[in-house]
C-alpha cells in the first residue's frame, strides 16, 4: 500500500449508523433564547412594579379606608396629576436631559390662562390658547439654548426656574394687585373648558376626575412613540450616545427640543387642570414639584444617563406617590413623616432597579 492511499484512508470520513441523528450544533451564549424570567426582569418597569404591589399590600393592610373603591378613586387622582408630567420627563430622561422649570411651568400656564381670560375679559378658551404657546415656548426655549450652548440641562432648567418663579409672582403681584389670579368660574367657555381638564365621571358608582383617563391615554400614547415610531428610536439613540446617533442622521436638535416642548404641552394641561379645578391659582406654587416628576420617572425604571426606561414604569411610579400620599392619611398618620416616606420609597425603588439589572444580565 503506497503513503498517498494510506494518508486517503485515514482522512475519509467514518459513515453515520442508519437512523443515527446529526451531531447538535455548538451553543452560543449569544444567541441563546433567554427565559421569560430574564426577559421580564430585563424590563425597566419590573422593579417599580413589584415596589407598587408591596406598597399597595401594605397600605390594604395597615388603612382599612384604603381598600374602599372612593379611597382608590383619590388615589388615581393624585397619581394622575403627577403621572401626566412624570410622563413627559421620562421621554426627556430617556433622551438624556431633565427640566427643573416642569413644576413652575405647570403654575405660569394657569397664571397665564387666568389673567389673560380675567384682565382682558375675554372667552377662557382665549386665555388657554395662550397659556398653550407661552408653555410650549418655554419648552422651545429650554431645548435651543440646551442645544446650542452645549450647556447641561441642570444649568439651563435651573436658570428657567428661578426666571419663571420670579415672574409668576412678580407679574401676579403686578397685573392683580395681589399673589394669587382673581376667580374665573363665572367667565364665558368656563363650563365647556372645565369639562376637558376638571370634570368627574361616574363608573360603578364611584366618581373619577378625568385626569385619571387622560393620562392613561398619554401613558399609551408616549409606550406607542417609544416602542412604534421612528421618534421614538430617535429618543432612544440621543440618550444613549448624542454623537453616535448624529454621525448616523438622528436629528439631534429636532428631538432635543421637541423634548423640551413636550414637557412643555403637559405643563399646560396639568395647569389648566388645576386652574379649572379651584378657579384661582396661586402664584408660589409649584415649587418641588419637579423633583416629584423627576422621582416618579426614576422609580419607573428611568436612568438619569439617558437611554433606557420606558412611558409604563413613570405611570406606576406616579401610582406609588399617590399610594403613599393618601396611604398616610388613611392610616391616621403624622402627615409630617410625608417626605421622609416618599425619600425612603425612592431609595428603595432605586436600590430594587438595580438589583432587578444586576439580575436580568445574569446567564
Amino acid at each position: 500500500m503506497s503513503a498517498d492511499s494510506a494518508v486517503s484512508q485515514e482522512a475519509d470520513p467514518v459513515p453515520a449508523a442508519p437512523g443515527a441523528a446529526p451531531p447538535a450544533p455548538a451553543k452560543d451564549g449569544r444567541t441563546a433564547r433567554r427565559s421569560l424570567a430574564h426577559r421580564l426582569l430585563g424590563r425597566p418597569e419590573i422593579g417599580a412594579l413589584i415596589g407598587a404591589v408591596a406598597v399597595y399590600l401594605f397600605f390594604f393592610a395597615v388603612a382599612p379606608t384604603f381598600r374602599q373603591l372612593d379611597s382608590l378613586s383619590t388615589v388615581l387622582y393624585q397619581s394622575s396629576t403627577i403621572g401626566i408630567m412624570a410622563l413627559a420627563v421620562a421621554l426627556l430622561m430617556i433622551g438624556g436631559e431633565f427640566d427643573l422649570s416642569a413644576g413652575v411651568g405647570v403654575i405660569t400656564s394657569a397664571l397665564t390662562a387666568s389673567m389673560v381670560a380675567f384682565q382682558l375679559s375675554m372667552n377662557v378658551w382665549v386665555g388657554v390658547l395662550v397659556a398653550l404657546v407661552v408653555s410650549l415656548a418655554v419648552g422651545a426655549f429650554n431645548g435651543f439654548l440646551l442645544v446650542k450652548t452645549g450647556l447641561p440641562s441642570f444649568l439651563v432648567t435651573l436658570g428657567t426656574f428661578l426666571m419663571l418663579q420670579g415672574a409668576n409672582l412678580a407679574v401676579t403681584k403686578w397685573i392683580t394687585g395681589n399673589v394669587a389670579t382673581d376667580s374665573i368660574r363665572d367667565m364665558d367657555g368656563f363650563d365647556q373648558a372645565n369639562a376637558v381638564f376638571s370634570s368627574e365621571i361616574s363608573l360603578g358608582g364611584t366618581s373619577i376626575r378625568i385626569t385619571v383617563l387622560w393620562w392613561i391615554v398619554f401613558g399609551v400614547l408616549a409606550t406607542w412613540i417609544l416602542l412604534r415610531t421612528k421618534y421614538g428610536n430617535w429618543i432612544f439613540a440621543v440618550g444613549g450616545n448624542q454623537e453616535s446617533a448624529r454621525a448616523v442622521g438622528v436629528p439631534v436638535t429636532f428631538t432635543k427640543i421637541t423634548l423640551f416642548m413636550i414637557v412643555g404641552f403637559t405643563a399646560w394641561f396639568v395647569g389648566m387642570h388645576q386652574l379649572f379645578a379651584f378657579n384661582t391659582v396661586q402664584s408660589g406654587e409649584g415649587v418641588g414639584n419637579e423633583l416629584l416628576y423627576i422621582a416618579a420617572a426614576v422609580i419607573g425604571g428611568c436612568v438619569l444617563t439617558g437611554g433606557y426606561g420606558s412611558a409604563f414604569g413613570p405611570m406606576v411610579g406616579a401610582f406609588m406617590f399617590g399610594m403613599v400620599t393618601q396611604g398616610i392619611v388613611y392610616a391616621n398618620w403624622n402627615p409630617d413623616w410625608f417626605k421622609f416616606f416618599l425619600g425612603a420609597m425612592l431609595l428603595v425603588a432605586v436600590l430594587l432597579n438595580l438589583w432587578v439589572r444586576k439580575q436580568a444580565t445574569r446567564r
